[in-house]
């Protein structure tokens, strides 16, 4: 194969005269600027280390504080109070040097030693600015003048120009909870869930276990707390994702959309080479720490930027009793997939990055490849997306040696993976919104062997030019994935850009090898288990009931006019259409992060409250527009309290979890415990947050609308809600549930939803001169 030669640096023969080695002067280059480019990253990584270690100070503040010392010992004075002299006598080489070089070198060591005093000084000021949260619960527009001074000190104390890590240091740990507190809050999340007998029942178990077992528990997780970064987030990737033995398609994996309205160009090859070319940019900023941390909006305070580390070069690797997550320092090409074949891509070339012009030229060489799929190659990836144990058990028989492991270390340790779909998708044709439910199906298991999902994630592009991301959850949360979404997305077309042909700008560089293609040795029994995975992914798939819901009549803006937090509305409105749907209530998650929190990740709202319960009900018992909108402000403040909680480290579920864990360590059985970790979550909510809004140009470019992302259903009988704000007038609802249930239509929940949310804008609307016409209309209107 021409590639094969072309990686040959050097080639040698046995001849009677002698050896004759024969060198490729282009193959050491290319190891050359390789290398050169590997050792650039690394001094870089250095650099970056040292900032971010002295930070909030800076590496030249040391140089001040070296010169202010001199300066006042010149002066005749000693700043030091008699320090300088104690280190000038202990110095090891005194002997050897002058009065006045020992005076030197002890200015200099003590001036480092004061420099170094002052950056932990300021780093601990800065952590323990970071734990008030006190600014969270103040009503927006009333701010105290405690928090005023606390804002302030932040920026002093917060430095200039941080790099993405910079505050990683100052962040403060997760805080435990005490026992009583999440207990109570436990009894009262459930109360609304509950008759009179279950709920007396469960406070007999609730207060035995706070009584007794309870507080044993706790000072284990005090002791973690203590010697960990975050007592939570090692047990929560652990138990909750990697030790689960289930398929990871559909149960944990999620997916994101490309812009709703618009494709940029419609070849392929082309969104491919600037999709690839942006993912490439967002990496390298991310190596050099350039981008900006994440903080709260509106204020200066930073959320952890840990989870950012794994975004490329990682892959979950299947095991029989867990799962485990590896990185890559560096990866220079990704794994690509097409009509059953699979290829590495460089995404480099003499130490340089390729333009989208010569990733399109590469991807377009692939799509161009007649060579047909080896036996067995087609459907290997359904490994990835069946049980984990048959897949572990797989890997270990047929993929440990010889050119089955050199494929699939070449998958595993890539970039990311992309597939190349055949399909077009997206909201067109006579028929969009079936057409976009089709397109949150396709991104969310495709064909279930055409995506890798043990990687990070996958890029998916489509025939018609539309593209969008199945992404891993062990990791890291959706925000992360967003955010370099965003920026993908947004570079693409406002950056990038395309020549009036549609194809990307720039030159190709002839002497670019072709794209290798990877081979396998598939026997017929790896196949057989390769079928067998299929099977059961196939099945899993296609139960999955998906509906996207684009909502464009109304948005944040009529929310905010009701003076109404627009998540809390959002989930009030679930409350009323899941009781609208099923006739009851039932266990809500809605996930909160945790990353004011060093490490942080997330925590459960439970956004069915005893509050969302007695509006709910009156509401639909046809009460008073009065009384039930001082029921829906009740319940919205409650809901935006128990938010606040979640995000301050006050939440109730992973401290329950983390116990529950502590408990089969020690061997001891809680009934309370076992009872609260089986309770079914069949309502699971979650809104993307829109983090960069300096990208979009939603008035300019109100085409240019991102869809968000969606999720499967946690329970069986059960949805999966994901949410997406878009501007002032945009919400976009992913709406899952499984065909195999009678219960749920993902359709008819996804109409009830938006019906709830109208009628929640009319209870709080401005009452009108015929107001008294209007309440009545109100109370007697049939809902779906």
């Amino acid at each position: 194969m021409a590639e094969a030669h072309q990686a040959v640096a050097f080639q040698f023969t046995i001849t009677p005269e002698g050896i004759d080695l024969q060198l490729s002067h282009q193959a050491l280059r290319q190891v050359y600027l390789s290398g050169l480019r590997s050792w650039k990253k690394r001094v870089v990584r250095l650099k970056n280390n040292v900032i971010t270690g002295v930070y909030p100070a800076s590496p030249s503040s040391w140089l001040f504080v070296v010169i202010a010392i001199l300066a006042t010992m010149y002066t005749r004075s000693d700043p030091s109070m008699g320090l300088i002299a104690k280190i000038q006598e202990h110095l090891p080489v005194s002997d050897s040097l002058s009065i006045q070089c020992r005076t030197m070198v002890s200015a200099v060591l003590f001036s480092t030693l004061l420099w170094l005093s002052l950056i932990f000084t300021m780093r601990l000021c800065l952590k323990q600015l970071l734990s008030y949260h006190g600014w969270m619960f103040e009503q927006h527009g009333n701010v105290s003048n405690t928090t005023k001074i606390w804002a302030g000190m932040v920026r002093i104390f917060s430095g200039r120009q941080p790099l993405l890590y910079s505050y990683q240091g100052s962040l403060p740990n997760l805080p435990v909870p005490a026992v009583k507190d999440t207990v109570n809050r436990y009894l009262e999340s459930v109360r609304p869930l509950m008759n009179d007998s279950e709920y007396e029942r469960m406070t007999n178990l609730a207060k035995e276990f706070e009584g007794s077992l309870g507080n044993r528990l706790q000072w284990y997780l005090k002791l973690k707390a203590m010697w960990a970064s975050n007592y939570v987030s090692d047990w929560w990737e652990e138990y909750v994702y990697l030790r689960g033995r289930g398929p990871i398609m559909v149960n944990s994996n999620y997916y994101g959309m490309d812009f709703l309205y618009v494709t940029p160009t419609p070849i392929q090859a082309a969104r491919a080479g600037n999709t690839l070319h942006a993912c490439l940019l967002y990496r390298r900023k991310l190596n050099r720490e350039e981008i900006k941390p994440s903080r709260v909006p509106g204020l200066n305070v930073p959320l952890c930027a840990a989870q950012c580390e794994r975004i490329f070069n990682t892959t979950r690797i299947p095991g029989v009793e867990t799962d485990s997550l590896v990185h890559w320092q560096d990866s220079e090409y990704v794994a690509v997939f097409h009509r059953g074949r699979y290829f590495r891509l460089w995404l480099y070339h003499a130490g340089r990055m390729l333009s989208p012009r010569e990733i399109e030229h590469q991807v377009q060489s692939i799509l161009d490849d007649p060579s047909p799929p080896a036996p067995g190659e087609a459907k290997l990836a359904a490994l990835t997306a069946g049980d984990r144990i048959p897949w572990a058990q797989a890997r270990k028989d047929f993929f440990s040696a010889g050119v089955n492991k050199r494929s699939l270390d070449c998958i595993e340790k890539a970039a990311f993976f992309v597939a190349l779909d055949d399909d077009e998708q997206g909201m067109m044709g006579d028929d969009p919104a079936g057409n976009l439910d089709r397109y949150a199906k396709s991104l969310f298991h495709g064909k279930c062997y055409d995506r890798w999902f043990d990687k990070s994630f996958t890029v998916v592009l489509y025939k018609n030019g539309k593209n969008g991301l199945n992404a891993e959850h062990s990791w890291a949360d959706a925000p992360v994935m967003a955010h370099l979404w965003e920026y993908v997305m947004t570079t693409d077309c406002f950056q990038l850009g395309y020549n009036e042909e549609g194809h990307c700008k720039g030159e190709v560089d002839s002497s670019l090898p072709r794209p290798q293609r990877l081979s396998w040795d598939i026997s017929a029994e790896c196949q057989e288990r390769v079928e067998r995975s299929l099977t059961v992914a196939q099945a899993l798939a296609d139960d999955i009931d998906f509906h996207v819901y684009p909502i464009q009549e109304f948005g944040k803006g009529a929310i905010k006019k009701c003076k109404i937090s627009p998540d809390a509305f959002i989930q009030i409105a679930l409350q009323l259409a899941y009781y609208r749907n099923r006739g009851t209530f039932t266990l809500t998650y809605e996930a909160s992060m945790t990353r004011l929190f060093r490490e942080g990740r997330t925590e459960t709202v439970r956004s069915c409250t005893s509050e969302s319960y007695a509006f709910v009900k009156a509401l639909e018992s046809g009460e008073s527009k009065e009384v039930c909108r001082h029921l829906f402000r009740a319940a919205a403040e409650r809901h935006q309290n128990l938010y606040r909680m979640a995000m301050t480290g006050a939440g109730i579920d992973r401290h329950l979890l983390c116990l529950y864990i502590v408990s089969k360590y020690l061997g001891e059985e809680s009934p309370f415990l076992k009872e609260v970790l089986s309770d079914t979550w069949r309502l699971s909510t979650s809104q993307t947050p829109l983090q960069q809004v300096e990208l979009f140009d939603f008035v300019n470019h109100p085409d240019y609308t991102t869809c968000g992302g969606g999720f499967g259903p946690v329970a069986d009988d059960g949805y999966g809600v994901s949410y997406i704000i878009i501007g002032e007038n945009m919400i976009n609802l992913h709406i899952s549930s499984k065909f195999s249930c009678p219960q749920t239509d993902s359709h008819k929940f996804g109409a009830q939803i938006v019906q709830a949310m109208k009628d929640l804008l009319m209870l709080t609307s401005p009452e009108k001169p015929d107001g008294s016409k209007k309440e009545n209309h109100f109370q007697n209107k049939k809902h779906l």
